[in-house]
């Protein structure tokens, strides 16, 4: 299973193998795990994260080019500084010891041309995992200019992306996406003639994750969740296309400020890691906005990303737990499962189209507050249902009674399964002794 991102580090993309790889020797699959040595990752290490990794799975790690060397010939993808050093250490476990698959998640997404090299080298399939869209809205309406407007760089990104995606694709022997819409986009760009297992597994999460952390009795970094307020959370990046989705959100604040005044007055809204960073540098995504609207009386923001552990925390001990979506179609938050295990009410603005909404909608609890829209209706047009979904958790008179339990099938452990059963396919034509 070859991930750049693993724990220590703290990226978003730091969890799909997390999750999924120790679970699988429970389906007769015994994973090795291929990631980079931490001393090549930027930023802060996140070693509570680490923790939660079981010392039984095997993890290899290899070299990389160090960011200060590559960032001089303008290159910080983690997935092109490591691509030699993971190739080289692929091949010296591959020729040394037998394997039946390979399986390369992506983001970043130049790693994904590690399986057409290792495939033809040593005739083994591959699995093609898309956390994120590879071409994707990047380069396309939004980019690395000024407030997210595309530039020159994110313009040749996406160029460079379309060019080398279906070299990928075309020699995998299955697909797995976090959602079905994300694979089927990939199946719309790069027709395949021949038949190809697709198959959707969700980001998925782990209660054994929470029940460590509560055994830690430990606080939160954000808020005293004794303090008689009504803490609401929102921990994540704030995505480049969910801006309109925050706005709403705020116009909705400001509209129980002006209409139920008691209320807001017990409210706090915390935005956590908002930057995705873990570097010292600390870019506010929401204040600006916060300021401008005279709310920042009841909004804070953290936006450095902080441990998996402590944010783990800040979900278990907020009064309710707020989601915010994109208006990008495939969008499905790894947070959503997380927020779901925190059993904590929620406030969830998504896209009708996103798996979230659907997911959500069949989680019947009357402690799921969702409002969904769509592109002829978007976030800010349902300012008003949002101050009365945000209003009616305040006014909660039983804030701490729990959500029921996750639905099993997004468990970690149940989609360590479903990767199972697809491997099993995909290593028979090619392993006929299995």
């Amino acid at each position: 299973m070859i991930t750049p991102h693993f724990p220590p580090d703290s990226s978003a993309g730091s969890h799909r193998v997390r999750l999924l790889a120790p679970h699988l020797a429970a389906y007769g699959w015994s994973p090795t795990v291929l990631t980079v040595d931490p001393s090549f990752y930027d930023g802060l290490l996140d070693e509570g994260l680490a923790s939660l990794v079981p010392r039984s799975l095997r993890v290899e790690r290899s070299s990389a080019i160090p960011s200060n060397i590559s960032r001089i010939f303008g290159v910080g993808d983690l997935g092109l500084r490591s691509f030699g050093g993971l190739h080289s250490r692929a091949v010296e476990l591959l020729s040394r010891e037998r394997y039946d698959a390979v399986y390369i998640t992506v983001y970043p997404t130049y790693t994904a041309l590690l399986g057409p090299l290792l495939k033809r080298r040593f005739r083994i399939p591959f699995v093609l995992d898309y956390q994120d869209p590879w071409v994707g809205s990047w380069g396309n309406v939004v980019g690395g200019g000024q407030d997210g407007a595309v530039d020159a760089r994110s313009r040749m990104s996406r160029l460079i992306a379309m060019r080398l995606e279906p070299f990928a694709v075309r020699a995998a022997d299955a697909i797995t996406a976090v959602s079905r819409k994300t694979a089927d986009d990939v199946l719309a760009r790069i027709p395949i003639t021949r038949p190809i297992p697709v198959l959707e597994i969700p980001v998925g999460g782990d209660e054994n994750d929470f029940a460590l952390v509560k055994s830690r009795h430990t606080g939160n970094p954000i808020f005293d969740p004794s303090d008689g307020y009504f803490h609401l959370s929102c921990v994540g990046t704030l995505l480049p296309l969910g801006l309109d989705t925050l706005l709403a959100f705020l116009s909705a604040v400001a509209s129980v400020r002006d209409t139920a005044l008691e209320l807001y007055k017990r409210l706090r809204v915390h935005f956590v890691g908002t930057s995705n960073a873990r570097t010292s540098e600390n870019i506010e995504r929401v204040m600006p906005h916060a300021r401008r609207m005279g709310l920042d009386d009841v909004i804070r923001e953290q936006a450095m990303r902080i441990d998996y552990p402590d944010a783990v925390n800040v979900q278990i001990q907020s009064s309710a737990i707020l989601l915010l979506g994109s208006s990008e179609h495939h969008y499905t938050a790894s947070r959503l499962y997380p927020a779901l295990l925190a059993r904590r009410p929620l406030l969830a603005l998504y896209h009708h189209h996103s798996s979230v909404s659907r997911i959500l909608s069949e989680h019947a609890d009357a402690r799921i507050h969702l409002v969904r829209f769509g592109d002829e209706d978007p976030a800010t047009a349902h300012v008003g249902r949002i101050a009365e979904h945000l209003s009616a958790l305040i006014s909660d008179s039983v804030p701490k009674r729990q959500l029921e339990p996750m639905d099993y099938s997004l468990s970690a452990r149940h989609l360590a399964g479903m990767l199972a059963g697809l491997l099993d396919n995909v290593a028979a034509p090619m392993n006929p002794s299995n």
